[in-house]
């Protein structure tokens, strides 16, 4: 049987929630947004690759380390 090697959770603000979703390699979650998508995708492989598409031509995929270091270069230093 695969190893299991991370956990997924879903919630939204009408108290649904689903917790525990299993994934041996990769998940992502799919948000329809009117016309256009916003798809998050996690591969767990040698690094944790993280891809973020925001509709057909905004596009980023690096590795974990790499969102975080771009997540926080656009934190606004007060």
């Amino acid at each position: 049987m695969p190893e299991i090697r991370m956990h997924g959770e879903m919630r939204t603000d009408y108290d649904c929630e689903t917790t525990g979703l299993p994934a041996e390699r990769w998940a992502e979650a799919v948000f329809n947004l009117g016309e256009e998508e916003l798809v998050i995708e996690v591969s767990v492989e040698k690094d944790v690759i993280v891809a973020i598409m925001a509709g057909e031509e905004a596009i980023w995929k690096g590795t974990f380390k790499g969102l975080k270091e771009l997540l926080k270069s656009q934190i606004q230093k007060r």
